[in-house]
Protein backbone atom coordinates (compact mmCIF):
# COMPACT_ATOMS: atom_id res chain seq x y z
CA UNK A 1 0.00 0.00 0.00
CA UNK A 2 1.36 3.52 -0.88
CA UNK A 3 1.69 6.46 1.75
CA UNK A 4 0.93 10.03 0.80
CA UNK A 5 0.38 12.86 2.79
CA UNK A 6 -2.60 14.06 1.47
CA UNK A 7 -5.40 12.52 -0.86
CA UNK A 8 -8.02 14.60 -3.06
CA UNK A 9 -11.00 13.32 -4.18
CA UNK A 10 -12.04 14.80 -7.76
CA UNK A 11 -10.26 16.83 -10.54
CA UNK A 12 -12.86 19.59 -11.04
CA UNK A 13 -11.51 23.16 -10.23
CA UNK A 14 -11.97 23.11 -6.36
CA UNK A 15 -10.75 19.94 -6.47
CA UNK A 16 -7.37 20.64 -8.35
CA UNK A 17 -7.19 24.19 -6.32
CA UNK A 18 -6.97 21.99 -3.21
CA UNK A 19 -4.97 19.69 -4.35
CA UNK A 20 -2.64 22.60 -5.59
CA UNK A 21 -2.72 24.49 -2.03
CA UNK A 22 -2.13 21.24 -0.01
CA UNK A 23 0.90 20.55 -2.91
CA UNK A 24 2.55 24.26 -2.42
CA UNK A 25 2.24 23.44 1.74
CA UNK A 26 4.65 20.78 1.36
CA UNK A 27 2.29 17.80 1.28
CA UNK A 28 2.80 15.00 -1.11
CA UNK A 29 -0.42 15.21 -2.30
CA UNK A 30 -2.64 13.26 -5.22
CA UNK A 31 -5.53 14.06 -6.70
CA UNK A 32 -7.97 11.00 -8.06
CA UNK A 33 -10.16 11.37 -11.06
CA UNK A 34 -12.49 9.12 -12.10
CA UNK A 35 -13.03 10.15 -15.13
CA UNK A 36 -10.57 10.85 -18.31
CA UNK A 37 -9.75 14.08 -17.73
CA UNK A 38 -9.86 16.67 -15.35
CA UNK A 39 -12.64 19.01 -14.74
CA UNK A 40 -15.18 16.88 -16.83
CA UNK A 41 -19.16 17.50 -14.58
CA UNK A 42 -19.85 20.42 -12.91
CA UNK A 43 -16.50 22.65 -13.75
CA UNK A 44 -16.96 22.78 -17.37
CA UNK A 45 -21.05 22.44 -17.41
CA UNK A 46 -21.42 25.86 -16.04
CA UNK A 47 -21.64 30.22 -17.65
CA UNK A 48 -17.82 30.52 -17.11
CA UNK A 49 -18.76 33.21 -15.13
CA UNK A 50 -16.27 35.17 -12.52
CA UNK A 51 -18.89 36.69 -9.88
CA UNK A 52 -18.74 39.49 -8.23
CA UNK A 53 -20.55 38.46 -4.96
CA UNK A 54 -23.78 40.15 -5.36
CA UNK A 55 -26.78 37.57 -4.55
CA UNK A 56 -25.29 35.64 -1.73
CA UNK A 57 -26.36 35.94 2.01
CA UNK A 58 -24.31 38.83 3.78
CA UNK A 59 -21.68 36.32 6.36
CA UNK A 60 -22.26 33.14 4.23
CA UNK A 61 -19.10 30.91 3.22
CA UNK A 62 -20.61 31.71 -0.32
CA UNK A 63 -20.60 35.48 0.03
CA UNK A 64 -16.96 35.49 1.97
CA UNK A 65 -15.44 33.05 -0.38
CA UNK A 66 -16.46 34.27 -3.59
CA UNK A 67 -15.55 38.08 -2.91
CA UNK A 68 -11.54 36.73 -1.45
CA UNK A 69 -11.85 34.82 -4.72
CA UNK A 70 -12.72 37.57 -7.01
CA UNK A 71 -9.86 39.12 -6.72
CA UNK A 72 -7.17 36.30 -6.43
CA UNK A 73 -9.16 34.52 -9.51
CA UNK A 74 -8.33 37.89 -11.64
CA UNK A 75 -4.33 38.14 -10.70
CA UNK A 76 -4.07 33.99 -11.23
CA UNK A 77 -5.12 34.60 -14.10
CA UNK A 78 -2.72 37.45 -15.20
CA UNK A 79 -0.09 35.83 -13.68
CA UNK A 80 -0.77 32.38 -15.39
CA UNK A 81 -2.01 33.25 -19.02
CA UNK A 82 -5.62 32.22 -18.38
CA UNK A 83 -7.60 34.04 -20.87
CA UNK A 84 -10.50 36.33 -18.86
CA UNK A 85 -11.81 39.53 -19.52
CA UNK A 86 -13.41 41.78 -16.85
CA UNK A 87 -16.46 42.50 -18.93
CA UNK A 88 -19.24 43.47 -16.54
CA UNK A 89 -22.65 42.91 -16.02
CA UNK A 90 -25.98 44.15 -15.61
CA UNK A 91 -28.51 43.15 -13.34
CA UNK A 92 -32.12 44.21 -14.90
CA UNK A 93 -35.59 44.48 -13.50
CA UNK A 94 -38.10 44.52 -16.66
CA UNK A 95 -40.96 45.70 -15.07
CA UNK A 96 -41.93 48.17 -11.90
CA UNK A 97 -42.91 45.02 -10.17
CA UNK A 98 -39.24 43.85 -10.03
CA UNK A 99 -37.50 47.16 -8.58
CA UNK A 100 -38.19 46.25 -4.64
CA UNK A 101 -36.02 43.12 -5.96
CA UNK A 102 -33.44 44.99 -7.36
CA UNK A 103 -32.60 47.46 -4.85
CA UNK A 104 -33.17 44.21 -2.27
CA UNK A 105 -29.85 42.90 -4.80
CA UNK A 106 -27.82 46.21 -4.43
CA UNK A 107 -28.10 46.43 -0.19
CA UNK A 108 -27.07 42.48 -0.28
CA UNK A 109 -24.10 43.05 -2.12
CA UNK A 110 -23.06 46.22 -0.56
CA UNK A 111 -23.58 43.75 2.80
CA UNK A 112 -20.69 41.55 1.05
CA UNK A 113 -18.57 44.42 0.23
CA UNK A 114 -19.57 45.31 -3.34
CA UNK A 115 -20.26 47.96 -4.95
CA UNK A 116 -22.82 48.39 -7.51
CA UNK A 117 -24.14 51.33 -9.76
CA UNK A 118 -27.75 52.06 -9.89
CA UNK A 119 -28.65 52.83 -13.42
CA UNK A 120 -32.01 54.00 -14.42
CA UNK A 121 -33.69 52.84 -18.44
CA UNK A 122 -32.44 55.13 -20.37
CA UNK A 123 -28.74 55.05 -18.77
CA UNK A 124 -28.97 50.98 -19.31
CA UNK A 125 -29.79 51.89 -22.70
CA UNK A 126 -26.75 54.16 -23.48
CA UNK A 127 -24.76 51.19 -22.14
CA UNK A 128 -26.75 48.61 -23.78
CA UNK A 129 -28.73 50.10 -26.94
CA UNK A 130 -30.46 46.67 -27.60
CA UNK A 131 -31.84 46.13 -23.80
CA UNK A 132 -34.79 47.16 -22.76
CA UNK A 133 -35.62 47.55 -19.00
CA UNK A 134 -37.03 49.74 -15.98
CA UNK A 135 -33.80 50.22 -14.56
CA UNK A 136 -30.42 47.68 -13.62
CA UNK A 137 -27.60 47.72 -11.63
CA UNK A 138 -24.22 47.40 -13.12
CA UNK A 139 -21.45 45.45 -11.79
CA UNK A 140 -18.19 46.08 -13.30
CA UNK A 141 -16.04 43.72 -11.16
CA UNK A 142 -18.10 40.64 -13.05
CA UNK A 143 -16.04 38.63 -15.63
CA UNK A 144 -15.83 35.68 -17.81
CA UNK A 145 -13.13 33.39 -18.21
CA UNK A 146 -11.83 29.93 -20.10
CA UNK A 147 -12.76 27.34 -17.49
CA UNK A 148 -10.55 24.64 -18.46
CA UNK A 149 -7.98 27.00 -18.92
CA UNK A 150 -7.91 27.62 -15.18
CA UNK A 151 -7.77 24.48 -14.67
CA UNK A 152 -4.72 23.16 -16.67
CA UNK A 153 -3.20 26.05 -14.73
CA UNK A 154 -4.21 24.47 -11.32
CA UNK A 155 -3.16 21.15 -12.74
CA UNK A 156 0.35 22.95 -13.69
CA UNK A 157 0.62 24.22 -10.05
CA UNK A 158 -0.29 20.93 -8.74
CA UNK A 159 2.34 18.81 -10.71
CA UNK A 160 5.11 22.01 -10.06
CA UNK A 161 4.63 21.88 -6.08
CA UNK A 162 5.17 17.97 -6.46
CA UNK A 163 1.66 16.68 -6.04
CA UNK A 164 0.30 14.48 -8.67
CA UNK A 165 -2.94 13.75 -10.94
CA UNK A 166 -4.38 9.91 -11.26
CA UNK A 167 -7.00 9.72 -14.22
CA UNK A 168 -9.41 6.63 -14.53
CA UNK A 169 -9.43 6.33 -10.47
CA UNK A 170 -12.61 6.06 -9.01
CA UNK A 171 -12.62 6.03 -5.53
CA UNK A 172 -15.10 3.06 -3.76
CA UNK A 173 -14.54 3.48 -0.20
CA UNK A 174 -12.67 5.59 2.32
CA UNK A 175 -11.64 4.01 5.73
CA UNK A 176 -11.30 6.25 8.60
CA UNK A 177 -8.61 5.95 11.23
CA UNK A 178 -6.96 7.30 14.19
CA UNK A 179 -3.57 7.02 12.68
CA UNK A 180 -4.85 8.07 8.95
CA UNK A 181 -7.13 7.04 6.20
CA UNK A 182 -6.78 4.36 3.51
CA UNK A 183 -8.95 5.61 0.29
CA UNK A 184 -9.57 2.23 -2.16
CA UNK A 185 -9.29 2.97 -5.72
CA UNK A 186 -10.99 1.10 -8.20
CA UNK A 187 -10.54 1.33 -12.12
CA UNK A 188 -8.18 -0.80 -14.48
CA UNK A 189 -5.14 -0.01 -11.88
CA UNK A 190 -6.92 -0.66 -8.36
CA UNK A 191 -5.03 0.73 -5.42
CA UNK A 192 -4.96 1.65 -1.92
CA UNK A 193 -3.57 4.89 -0.67
CA UNK A 194 -2.71 5.69 3.25
CA UNK A 195 -2.89 9.30 4.19
CA UNK A 196 -3.05 11.64 6.78
CA UNK A 197 -5.49 13.41 4.97
CA UNK A 198 -8.41 13.07 2.51
CA UNK A 199 -10.53 15.87 0.76
CA UNK A 200 -14.00 14.31 -0.59
CA UNK A 201 -13.76 17.19 -3.60
CA UNK A 202 -16.35 14.83 -5.85
CA UNK A 203 -18.86 17.24 -6.59
CA UNK A 204 -21.98 15.60 -7.50
CA UNK A 205 -20.76 12.59 -6.03
CA UNK A 206 -19.84 14.11 -2.90
CA UNK A 207 -22.63 12.76 -0.77
CA UNK A 208 -22.65 9.17 -2.02
CA UNK A 209 -18.61 9.19 -1.57
CA UNK A 210 -19.19 10.07 2.11
CA UNK A 211 -21.69 7.99 2.40
CA UNK A 212 -19.24 5.06 1.72
CA UNK A 213 -16.79 6.49 4.42
CA UNK A 214 -16.21 4.29 6.96
CA UNK A 215 -15.58 5.91 10.70
CA UNK A 216 -18.20 9.33 9.53
CA UNK A 217 -21.49 9.19 11.38
CA UNK A 218 -24.41 9.06 9.24
CA UNK A 219 -25.75 11.83 10.28
CA UNK A 220 -23.03 13.80 9.00
CA UNK A 221 -23.81 12.40 5.25
CA UNK A 222 -26.27 15.14 3.00
CA UNK A 223 -29.43 14.17 1.42
CA UNK A 224 -28.36 14.95 -2.15
CA UNK A 225 -30.75 16.70 -4.87
CA UNK A 226 -29.76 18.22 -8.75
CA UNK A 227 -31.05 20.39 -10.75
CA UNK A 228 -30.16 20.59 -13.95
CA UNK A 229 -29.29 24.03 -15.81
CA UNK A 230 -29.98 23.86 -19.70
CA UNK A 231 -28.18 26.39 -22.08
CA UNK A 232 -29.08 27.54 -25.44
CA UNK A 233 -26.94 29.20 -27.83
CA UNK A 234 -27.43 32.34 -29.97
CA UNK A 235 -26.67 31.72 -33.62
CA UNK A 236 -25.40 34.58 -35.04
CA UNK A 237 -23.78 37.45 -32.82
CA UNK A 238 -25.91 39.29 -29.85
CA UNK A 239 -25.46 43.05 -29.72
CA UNK A 240 -24.23 43.36 -25.99
CA UNK A 241 -20.73 43.41 -24.69
CA UNK A 242 -21.74 43.10 -20.95
CA UNK A 243 -23.60 39.91 -19.57
CA UNK A 244 -27.21 40.29 -18.77
CA UNK A 245 -29.17 39.07 -15.64
CA UNK A 246 -32.93 39.58 -15.12
CA UNK A 247 -33.35 39.89 -11.00
CA UNK A 248 -32.29 36.51 -9.21
CA UNK A 249 -34.87 33.60 -8.85
CA UNK A 250 -35.28 31.06 -6.06
CA UNK A 251 -32.85 28.14 -7.88
CA UNK A 252 -30.44 30.07 -10.04
CA UNK A 253 -30.35 33.66 -11.33
CA UNK A 254 -32.37 33.18 -13.89
CA UNK A 255 -32.02 32.87 -17.91
CA UNK A 256 -29.54 35.42 -18.15
CA UNK A 257 -27.04 36.30 -21.22
CA UNK A 258 -23.72 35.47 -20.79
CA UNK A 259 -20.47 36.00 -23.51
CA UNK A 260 -17.74 33.93 -24.44
CA UNK A 261 -14.45 35.03 -25.01
CA UNK A 262 -15.05 34.77 -28.55
CA UNK A 263 -18.06 37.05 -28.13
CA UNK A 264 -20.62 34.21 -28.62
CA UNK A 265 -24.07 34.66 -26.70
CA UNK A 266 -25.38 31.73 -24.83
CA UNK A 267 -28.66 31.60 -22.52
CA UNK A 268 -29.72 29.56 -19.44
CA UNK A 269 -29.28 28.07 -17.28
CA UNK A 270 -32.84 27.33 -16.48
CA UNK A 271 -33.87 25.01 -13.85
CA UNK A 272 -35.07 21.51 -14.51
CA UNK A 273 -35.39 19.53 -10.57
CA UNK A 274 -34.18 16.02 -11.52
CA UNK A 275 -35.45 12.65 -9.86
CA UNK A 276 -32.72 11.83 -7.05
CA UNK A 277 -30.72 9.02 -8.50
CA UNK A 278 -26.90 8.19 -9.10
CA UNK A 279 -24.69 11.02 -10.98
CA UNK A 280 -23.87 8.37 -13.49
CA UNK A 281 -27.39 8.14 -14.44
CA UNK A 282 -28.02 11.75 -15.30
CA UNK A 283 -28.78 12.79 -18.42
CA UNK A 284 -27.36 16.05 -20.07
CA UNK A 285 -28.83 15.68 -23.37
CA UNK A 286 -30.64 19.46 -24.00
CA UNK A 287 -34.85 19.15 -24.70
CA UNK A 288 -35.23 21.70 -27.85
CA UNK A 289 -38.52 21.86 -26.81
CA UNK A 290 -37.24 23.92 -23.59
CA UNK A 291 -36.12 26.52 -25.42
CA UNK A 292 -39.35 27.80 -26.11
CA UNK A 293 -39.48 29.11 -22.82
CA UNK A 294 -36.47 31.06 -23.17
CA UNK A 295 -37.98 33.36 -25.64
CA UNK A 296 -40.36 34.68 -23.63
CA UNK A 297 -37.66 35.12 -20.66
CA UNK A 298 -35.13 36.74 -23.03
CA UNK A 299 -37.40 39.11 -24.97
CA UNK A 300 -38.25 40.54 -21.49
CA UNK A 301 -35.20 42.08 -21.43
CA UNK A 302 -33.88 41.64 -25.43
CA UNK A 303 -37.37 42.09 -27.51
CA UNK A 304 -35.27 42.15 -30.24
CA UNK A 305 -34.58 38.25 -29.95
CA UNK A 306 -35.27 36.93 -33.79
CA UNK A 307 -37.40 33.86 -34.33
CA UNK A 308 -35.55 30.38 -34.33
CA UNK A 309 -32.07 31.93 -33.11
CA UNK A 310 -31.73 29.21 -30.09
CA UNK A 311 -30.37 26.49 -30.30
CA UNK A 312 -29.79 23.33 -27.76
CA UNK A 313 -26.25 23.95 -26.65
CA UNK A 314 -25.21 22.08 -23.46
CA UNK A 315 -26.17 21.45 -19.65
CA UNK A 316 -25.29 21.20 -16.17
CA UNK A 317 -26.34 20.08 -12.96
CA UNK A 318 -25.58 21.82 -9.55
CA UNK A 319 -25.19 20.00 -7.11
CA UNK A 320 -27.89 20.65 -4.45
CA UNK A 321 -28.56 19.99 -0.59
CA UNK A 322 -31.84 21.15 -0.33
CA UNK A 323 -34.95 20.45 -3.01
CA UNK A 324 -37.25 21.97 -5.18
CA UNK A 325 -38.87 25.24 -3.33
CA UNK A 326 -36.30 25.29 -0.60
CA UNK A 327 -34.28 28.38 -0.06
CA UNK A 328 -30.59 27.94 -1.33
CA UNK A 329 -28.42 27.00 0.82
CA UNK A 330 -24.21 27.65 1.74
CA UNK A 331 -21.57 26.10 0.34
CA UNK A 332 -20.75 23.03 3.14
CA UNK A 333 -17.15 22.63 4.22
CA UNK A 334 -17.35 19.67 7.06
CA UNK A 335 -14.13 19.00 8.90
CA UNK A 336 -12.84 18.19 12.10
CA UNK A 337 -14.70 19.97 14.16
CA UNK A 338 -18.13 19.48 12.95
CA UNK A 339 -17.69 15.16 12.43
CA UNK A 340 -14.88 14.52 14.63
CA UNK A 341 -13.06 12.67 12.18
CA UNK A 342 -9.24 14.25 12.05
CA UNK A 343 -8.25 15.17 8.43
CA UNK A 344 -11.19 14.34 6.68
CA UNK A 345 -13.03 17.40 4.68
CA UNK A 346 -16.28 16.93 3.04
CA UNK A 347 -17.23 19.45 0.10
CA UNK A 348 -20.64 19.57 -0.14
CA UNK A 349 -23.07 21.90 -2.17
CA UNK A 350 -20.34 23.90 -4.33
CA UNK A 351 -22.06 25.18 -7.02
CA UNK A 352 -21.81 28.48 -7.70
CA UNK A 353 -19.81 30.70 -6.91
CA UNK A 354 -17.61 27.54 -6.88
CA UNK A 355 -15.47 28.23 -9.56
CA UNK A 356 -15.17 32.15 -8.98
CA UNK A 357 -14.18 31.07 -5.27
CA UNK A 358 -12.02 27.95 -5.68
CA UNK A 359 -8.62 29.52 -4.21
CA UNK A 360 -9.96 30.91 -1.53
CA UNK A 361 -12.36 27.58 -0.71
CA UNK A 362 -8.97 25.68 -1.31
CA UNK A 363 -7.09 28.04 1.17
CA UNK A 364 -10.28 27.83 3.73
CA UNK A 365 -10.24 23.95 4.04
CA UNK A 366 -6.44 24.01 4.58
CA UNK A 367 -7.17 26.21 7.66
CA UNK A 368 -9.92 23.34 9.04
CA UNK A 369 -7.75 20.89 8.78
CA UNK A 370 -5.35 23.23 10.65
CA UNK A 371 -2.85 23.44 8.16
CA UNK A 372 -1.49 27.09 6.97
CA UNK A 373 -2.95 28.34 3.99
CA UNK A 374 -0.01 29.18 1.40
CA UNK A 375 -2.16 31.96 -0.71
CA UNK A 376 -1.28 33.25 -3.87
Amino acid sequence: MDRVDAVVIGAGVVGLAVGRALARSGLETVVLEREKTIGTGTSSRNSEVIHAGIYYQPGSLKARLCVQGRERLYAFCASHGVAHRRCGKLIVATGAEQLGQLEGARKKAAANGVSLQWLDAAQAAALEPALRCSAALLSVSTGIIDSHGLMLALQGDLEEAGGALAVQSPVLQVHCGDAGHVVDVGGEAPMRLAARFVVNSAGLWAPGLAAATQGLASQHVPTAFHAKGNYFSLSGRAPFTRLIYPVPEQAGLGVHLTLDLAGQARFGPDVEWLAQGPPDRIDYRVDPQRGDAFYAEIRRYWPGLPEAALQPAYSGVRPKLEGKGAPAGDFVLQGPAVHGVAGLMNLFGIESPGLTASLAIADEVLVRLGLDASGD
